[in-house]
This record gives C-alpha cells, sequence and structure tokens, in this order.
C-alpha cells in the first residue's frame, strides 16, 4: 500500500490542477444533482417495534388528528377567558392547522390552546415561522402575555447556528498558524477540510436514495467533517514538511508523506467508519441514518486527504514555510520537549499507569447513574418561549400538562373496552386526567389523552408508562366477558404514544441495544488494528484505553447534566437526563475518534521500531515524533467541538461536552501518558504475534522505512523480511 500511495501523492503533486479540477468537477455535480434530485431529509424520531411508534402507526392509518404534529399557544391575563376567541380564530386561520381548542385553568388566569398539526411530512419549517408570526401579531395588537411552544417547535426550530462553528474554526486557524508558523500551512488544512464539508454536506440529500437521512444529521456530520478533515491534513502537512526539511523535491516530499502518514489516514479514517457504522446494530432507522450520514462525511475527507491535498501541497511548493525554509542533513529530530516527555513517562511508567488509570476510572465512575432520557422544554433557558410556555402550563395545569400520553386503542373488534380504558387509567396513581375519547367507528380507532402527575423528564412518569402498559392497560383488555386477550391482538388492543412516551421508549431501547452496539464496535476496531499493527496486545491495550476516554466522558456528561456540577457555566439552568441516543453517537464517534490519535502515534511508534528493533527507543521517538502534531489535533477537536456548548439547546450541548471531554483526555491522559507508559511495561511483547495469525491475516506493507535523502527520492522500498522477523 505505501509504494501506491506513494505514486498517488507523487503524481498530485506534479500535475496539481489535474487532481483539483476533478475535484471542482466532482463539487459541481453533486450540488448540481443534490439540487436538482436530491430528496429531503426525514424529521422523524421514530422506531419500529416500540410500543409507542405502534400507537403512531394505528392513529396515522386512522387519520386521528392526535397522531400528527401539535404546538400550544398560552395565554396568561386576570381574566384569560375573555381573550380566547381572536387567539384561537388567528391560529385556526393559519396554513395546515386542522383545529385549536383550548382549556382553562381552574384559577382562570392561564389558559390553553392547542394547534393540532397533520402529520410531520405534510409540514416544513415555514408552518413554525407562521405560528411565529401570528403570536407576534396578537402580542402587538394587545398587552397579553402569549408563549409557544411544542413539538411543532422540536421538529422545527433550528438553533442559532454560526456563532459556535465560527469560533471553533478561528481557533482551529490559531493553532494551526502556531503549529506551523506559515500562513500557506495554516491554510491548506482549512481549506482542503472546507471543501469537502461542501460536498459531504450537499451529498446528504442524494444520499436518501439508499437510506433515509435525519435532518439533524447534516450538522453532526459537519461537526465531525471538520474536525477530521483538518487533523488528516494536518498530519500529512506536518510529515510533508519534515521532507521538505531533509532537502527532497516538493513531489517526492509529498509522496513519502502520503506513504508514511497517508496510510495512517486511511486506517484512522477506516476505523471512524468501523465504529460509527456499528450504530447499525442499533435496531433505530434514525440512528442509523445519522450514523451513515457521518460516515460518509469521513470518507470524504479520507478521499480529500489522500487526493485533493497532496495537489495542494505541489501547488504549494516551498511556500508551505513560508520564511523559515530550511534543510538540514537528513538527520532531522523531532521536539526536544516531546523527546524528553516520552523519556520521562517510561523512566516512571508505573507512576504514570498507575495514576492515570485511576485519574480516568474515577470520572468514568459516575456513568452508573446515567439516566437516559429527553431534557423538555423546562431545561430550556429563560430567554426562550418554550422555556416561559413551558412554565406557565405546569403553573397554571400541573406538570405533567407539558408531555400528555396518547393511548391509541383498536377496537375495531370490541368497541366496548374504551369507557372501562378511561376509568381504569383515570384511577391509577401516576394519571391527573383521562380526557374524552375522540372515536373514529370507520377505522375503528379510539383516542385517549392522558395527563400525568408528572413531568415529562420525571422518572414516575416512565413508572406510570410502564405501569399503564404492564397492568392498567391489560386488565381491562383481557378481563372477563371481553371476545379476547388484547395482548395477543384477537380483541381489541391499545399502545401507549405520544412524545413522552416515544422518547422514554427510546431510552429503553437504546439500553437494550447497548451492549450489542459496544461488542460489534469493540470486536471491528480490535481486527481492523490487528491487520495494521500486526499485533494483540497492541490492538486489545487500544480497545481498553479508548474505552476509559469514552467511559470519562459519559462520566463528565452525568456530573454535569444529571448533578448540575458546573452546569450553570455552560448555560445549562436545571438538571436533565441525558438523551437517550447521544450515548450511541458518542460512543461511535469517540472510539472512532480516539483510535484516530492511536493509528497515527503508533504507526510513528511501530515505524521506528522497524527501523532499530529497540522498543523503548521507538516508544519515545513516537512520542516526540507526533506528540506536538497530536496535541495540535486535540486542540482543534476540542475547539470545533467546544463551540457546541455555545447553543442554547441542552442536547446540543451535551454532545459538545462529552465530544470535548472526551478528545482533550484522549490526547492527553491516555495518549501521552498511559499509552507509553502501558507500551513501556510491555516491552517487546507489544509486537507479539502468533504464527497461525500472522497466516491468517492479510499482509500489508506499513508504513516503509525512512531512507537518507540522498536515496529518498524514489518510491519507497517495502519492508526486507529480515526487518519484519526482528
Amino acid at each position: 500500500m505505501s509504494n501506491l500511495l506513494y505514486r498517488l501523492g507523487r503524481s498530485a503533486a506534479t500535475r496539481p490542477w489535474v487532481a483539483i479540477g476533478a475535484w471542482v468537477v466532482l463539487a459541481l455535480v453533486v450540488i448540481t444533482s443534490s439540487s436538482a434530485f436530491g430528496r429531503d431529509l426525514e424529521e422523524s424520531f421514530e422506531a419500529p417495534g416500540l410500543d409507542s411508534y405502534q400507537a403512531a402507526e394505528l392513529l396515522a392509518e386512522a387519520r386521528a388528528d392526535e397522531g400528527g404534529i401539535t404546538a400550544h399557544v398560552v395565554l396568561a391575563a386576570p381574566d384569560a377567558a375573555a381573550h380566547l376567541a381572536p387567539v384561537e380564530a388567528a391560529l385556526e386561520a393559519l396554513p395546515h392547522v386542522l383545529s385549536a381548542t383550548s382549556s382553562l385553568s381552574p384559577e382562570g388566569n392561564i389558559a390553553l390552546v392547542r394547534v393540532q398539526y397533520p402529520t410531520i411530512e405534510h409540514l416544513d419549517a415555514s408552518d413554525l415561522d407562521h405560528l411565529k408570526d401570528a403570536v407576534a401579531d396578537l402580542r402587538d395588537e394587545s398587552s397579553l402575555t402569549l408563549e409557544t411552544g411544542g413539538d411543532l417547535f422540536f421538529a422545527f426550530e433550528e438553533a442559532p447556528t454560526g456563532i459556535g462553528e465560527v469560533a471553533g474554526l478561528v481557533v482551529a486557524m490559531i493553532v494551526l498558524l502556531i503549529a506551523f508558523g506559515s500562513f500557506v500551512a495554516m491554510g491548506l488544512p482549512i481549506g482542503m477540510a472546507l471543501f469537502g464539508l461542501v460536498i459531504g454536506v450537499t451529498s446528504m440529500k442524494l444520499v436518501t436514495y439508499l437510506i433515509d437521512i435525519p435532518a439533524w444529521a447534516p450538522q453532526l456530520a459537519a461537526m465531525v467533517g471538520l474536525g477530521v478533515g483538518i487533523d488528516y491534513a494536518l498530519f500529512l502537512v506536518t510529515r510533508h514538511r519534515e521532507h521538505l526539511a531533509q532537502g527532497m523535491p516538493v513531489a517526492d516530499a509529498a509522496g513519502r508523506a502520503l506513504a508514511t502518514a497517508g496510510q495512517a489516514v486511511i486506517f484512522a479514517g477506516g476505523t471512524v467508519v468501523v465504529a460509527i457504522l456499528g450504530l447499525l446494530v442499533a435496531g433505530i432507522p434514525f440512528v442509523t441514518g445519522g450514523g451513515v450520514a457521518i460516515s460518509a462525511m469521513v470518507l470524504v475527507m479520507v478521499l480529500a486527504s489522500v487526493t485533493l491535498l497532496p495537489a495542494l501541497l505541489g501547488l504549494a511548493g516551498h511556500r508551505i514555510n513560508g520564511r523559515r525554509r530550511r534543510v538540514d542533513d537528513g538527520a532531522h529530530r523531532p521536539s526536544t520537549g516531546w523527546y524528553r516527555w516520552g523519556a520521562h513517562v517510561t523512566r516512571y511508567a508505573t507512576a504514570y499507569l498507575v495514576g492515570g488509570a485511576v485519574l480516568m476510572i474515577a470520572l468514568a465512575a459516575p456513568v452508573l447513574a446515567l439516566n437516559l432520557g429527553f431534557p423538555d422544554d423546562g431545561a430550556k433557558p429563560d430567554s426562550r418561549t418554550e422555556r416561559r410556555a413551558y412554565d406557565l402550563i405546569a403553573e397554571g395545569f400541573g406538570p405533567g400538562a407539558n408531555g400528555p400520553l396518547v393511548i391509541a386503542v383498536d377496537i375495531s373488534r370490541d368497541a366496548s373496552v374504551v369507557a372501562p380504558l378511561a376509568a381504569a387509567m383515570a384511577a391509577d396513581r401516576g394519571i391527573t386526567s383521562v380526557g374524552d375519547p375522540v372515536i373514529d367507528p370507520t377505522a375503528g380507532v379510539a383516542t385517549l389523552v392522558a395527563q400525568p402527575t408528572t413531568s415529562p423528564q420525571d422518572d414516575a412518569t416512565r413508572e406510570t408508562i410502564a405501569r399503564l402498559r404492564s397492568e392498567v392497560l391489560p386488565t381491562v383488555l383481557e378481563g372477563p366477558g371481553l371476545e379476547g386477550p388484547g395482548l395477543d391482538g384477537k380483541g381489541a388492543t391499545a399502545h401507549v404514544g405520544g412524545q413522552t412516551a416515544t422518547f422514554a421508549d427510546l431510552g429503553d431501547r437504546v439500553q437494550e441495544r447497548m451492549p450489542r452496539f459496544v461488542v460489534a464496535v469493540l470486536l471491528l476496531s480490535f481486527l481492523l488494528l490487528t491487520v495494521l499493527f500486526r499485533s494483540v496486545l497492541v490492538p486489545l491495550k487500544a480497545v481498553v484505553l479508548n474505552l476509559l476516554s469514552v467511559g470519562a466522558a459519559y462520566g463528565v456528561l452525568v456530573m454535569v447534566f444529571q448533578w448540575g456540577w458546573a452546569a450553570g457555566l455552560i448555560g445549562v439552568e436545571s438538571t436533565v437526563p441525558i438523551v437517550s441516543f447521544i450515548p450511541l453517537f458518542m460512543f461511535a464517534i469517540l472510539f472512532g475518534l480516539s483510535m484516530d490519535y492511536e493509528v497515527f502515534l503508533l504507526s510513528r511508534v511501530r515505524e521506528e521500531y522497524r527501523r532499530h528493533g529497540d522498543n523503548t527507543r521507538a516508544v519515545i521517538d513516537g512520542i516526540a515524533g507526533t506528540g506536538r502534531t497530536i496535541t495540535a489535533a486535540a486542540l482543534i477537536m476540542v475547539a470545533v467541538f467546544s463551540g457546541f456548548v455555545l447553543g442554547s439547546d441542552p442536547s446540543v450541548k451535551m454532545m459538545g461536552v462529552g465530544l470535548a471531554t472526551a478528545i482533550f483526555l484522549d490526547a492527553t491522559v491516555v495518549r501521552l501518558m498511559l499509552v507509553p507508559a502501558t507500551m513501556k511495561l510491555l516491552g517487546d511483547a507489544n509486537w507479539w504475534l502468533p504464527g497461525w495469525l500472522d497466516r491468517l491475516l492479510p499482509e500489508l506493507d506499513a508504513a516503509p522505512v525512512e531512507q537518507p535523502v540522498e536515496v529518498a527520492v524514489g518510491p519507497p522500498p517495502l519492508i526486507s523480511q529480515e526487518s519484519e522477523a526482528r
């Protein structure tokens, strides 16, 4: 592979406009095709097989209003009832609104208008804009207090973008400028990543021909793509400049960089893709679609790194070094500071291993208290109208009014169960009230709306949902005198739905599938690293240490969002559960990105070990050669991910905090302390591989041994069998 990559890199650097032109044509084709033929992205959070999904399906088949999207407008005034008529009339006149029904609080000072829309497939962001405009006009015409919220906001409200992303990009530019000392060297990774970002995000509408992509996936894919794109380019540009410093011609330096760091980029990107595609085993369609979107973005960045970047390097020539162009005698040495650090860690390997492990385990310990759910509007800041509406509803109607349960009953075989079901639910300790049933005799479906006594994110609400399904509903459906037991489909059946039940079900599905997903990702990553490094202990160590990074990130999420530690510093005003699907995405993304640094570091260590066969020296040289680059790459990743903390949505903040924390810990405690310490203690056993496994694994020529400059201008030779045997 190294010879192939060398030729590819040298060819692209020699004829840069050919490669650049090909990418420009590709970008035009993707953008044009997406605009002409691209499909809309999905807005749903459905998971087939869940009880809440069956409720939604039943309501959709019956075309019941309750199966669609809702919004609510809350009116606060001393005599709220007197002001309801014009508000209801204005809301009913909006496009796509099916109905607007109101209810009044016992004190009469708060009114709630429930605005019913059809299913999400018939709506778009303009419907939310129409609602906001109507409420704004009503405020202008009177002195009423009007606040809005509901499912429509969740589906189409877009968090303010630009500030966090721009801030992360600015920090990345500063880090690159400090690391390279050249505006040209700084600009190449940024330019390549942004170019790949445009193609990757634009292609999402075309990927929908293969699999449904959720509407929020491009933002998450852009975050990951920007980070990995800059990182991959950073590693390649660093190695390219090293070769230029050794006196190589530009094209040969680019080829040699691709043959060494480029191979690490391919395997690092492959590991990220494998980890993220592990989401396929989760069995949740929108999670799978999001994983495919992120994987596609990473693949675009890998392809750009090994084809477009060498062309840009060739075009930049020696200008990439700015005014500090230098040539040495081929004995170019890495940073002496990092060399001393590597020597220090290996000298006190046991102490660093124990201390680092204790720190990471302590940070990961709170994961035992992980509570999956979904933050409701009560977790948003007071500056948001959704939060103010949430507080008014809770004040006037009770906390459970913010998360009603929608029970869909199939009465096609037995219509007599509706009244007993309503009575049984109303008698449950977790239910405040049950609305009058809405019966569609033609479709054979009855709809009941029940209000819990507790808020949507309260654990007691989840217990109420579970109790309704396991005790209350079966008692009625299987009671004497009915045509048949409802649970086996012979008689009436009932399913608990609504947004609150849906997110509770998703949390349960994630907890159920998480072990299977984790095992799949660990196994695939282990196999990939075994093929790359031809070792058993090195991949095993990488898997264990990366688990520590991910576990520590989960622990920090629990401390900040569930326990409220320092939550105010990032604008979180109340404790919230961890969004159910975030641990899945975090594990896949973090495990993949952690493997990035592992591959880059260990590729350099392996390279040095194959050169001279001294394990300790190879570890120190590997740290010295990559420490500065890995640190710069981690700072860029942390900056990009931290930009998400500036958003107002707690879910977005969770992703930003978790990813930034994990990358910081992985690039410092794990990569620069635990990895060199464990490799020092394991010695030559790091590179042990059973003979039978060696014969089974495909043969890959790992990163070639560097040659003196006078013989390095040709293709890099494959490693000899004698060198491999060492």
